[in-house]
């Protein structure tokens, strides 16, 4: 069993930005992490995955260049760097963990099993 808490949300003005971090606890072999967020009234969608064993990174085309995810194996911490905010960026944001190596879609929620309860990131403009 896999346990993730986020943490680093907040308020911020559009233009800011704000890294987000996620500490996983509990054992159990991670192959792909994500940070995911849904707006009220919209379907949960992917901001950005890692394939923790090589790396690689996905980013959906609409945040790439924005978003930057990165991981810290020594802390156990998953982190999502924000830049360039915008109202448009509010939402509920959440990470996310699976065990599975093969037949994963980076960003697709349908993909991940554990799930942290979430930090919320206003942007105000």
């Amino acid at each position: 069993q896999v346990q993730l808490v986020e943490s680093g949300g907040g308020s911020v003005q559009a233009g800011g930005s704000l890294r987000l971090s996620c500490t996983a606890s509990g054992y159990s072999s991670r192959n792909f992490m994500g940070w995911f967020r849904q707006a009220p009234g919209k379907e949960r969608e992917g901001v950005a995955a890692i394939y923790l064993g090589r790396g690689h990174t996905y980013y959906p085309d609409s945040l790439k260049g924005r978003f930057t995810i990165s991981q810290d194996n020594a802390k156990n911490t998953l982190y999502l760097q924000m830049n360039n905010l915008k109202p448009e960026d509010t939402a509920m944001y959440y990470c996310a963990a699976t065990n599975r190596a093969s037949w994963v879609v980076p960003l697709s929620p349908s993909s991940y099993t554990y799930w942290g309860q979430g930090t919320q990131v206003t942007v105000s403009s």
